[in-house]
């Protein structure tokens, strides 16, 4: 993603999380949120299906999510309670999309379901794919079994797209279908996500919305 260092976040703070780049040193309480969401994850998330692995592995895989970051290839978010604490999801902004769009993925701790706080997180990385990266189109991809996960975009004013058969592979790479919903700028004005009031930093520490 052509975006100059200086525009590209690496902090964000939400009314109730902080959303940041992961840091190596970040691998236990990534652990941690694993592990207490293991059963809860495993329908949704196909990597969650190598679970247990040595915290060696955690490292090494925030390191390389940390490369990517820097490069900007893939922004990877841990999500965290205000004190910074508690790993209580995780999400990011993705180019597996068409050029000038971005795909925003999530996924949240079993003990914080059911409380917006992935709403409030897509809103967020929303509103700065629009307001700060300039992208034309944000998508979101779920399950279609998913219904927790697909009543986020509809909150949000995406529209359901289509629901593509037999377009991903699951953890035993086998095929399944693919919801898929998008939002343009057009109808990010009318979306509660222009609305949420967040505040994001640069590489440098420096505020930038």
């Amino acid at each position: 993603m052509d975006i100059p260092v200086l525009q590209v976040i690496y902090r964000v703070e939400t009314p109730r999380t902080i959303i940041r780049c992961y840091d190596p040193k970040d691998a236990p309480l990534l652990e941690q949120a694993i592990t207490e969401s293991l059963e809860h994850l495993k329908p949704w998330m196909p990597w969650v299906h190598v679970e247990p692995e040595p915290i060696e592995k955690k490292i090494n895989r925030l390191r390389k999510m940390r490369a990517s970051f820097d490069l900007n290839k893939e922004f990877v978010f841990g999500i965290f309670n205000l004190k910074e604490n508690q790993l209580i999801g995780g999400t990011g902004l993705h180019p597996r999309v068409e050029p000038n769009s971005i795909e925003i993925g999530y996924w949240i701790h079993a003990d914080f379901t059911n409380q917006g706080i992935a709403t409030e997180i897509a809103a967020a990385l929303t509103k700065i794919a629009f307001e700060i990266y300039q992208f034309h189109l944000v998508e979101i991809h779920c399950d279609p079994r998913n219904i927790r996960s697909a009543s986020i975009p509809r909150k949000l004013n995406f529209k359901h797209e289509a629901t593509l058969r037999d377009r991903v592979l699951n953890e035993k790479e086998e095929p399944q279908d693919s919801m898929i919903w998008s939002l343009n700028f057009e109808e990010y004005q009318q979306s509660f996500a222009k609305e949420l009031p967040i505040k994001a930093y640069n590489v440098m520490g420096n505020q930038i919305l």
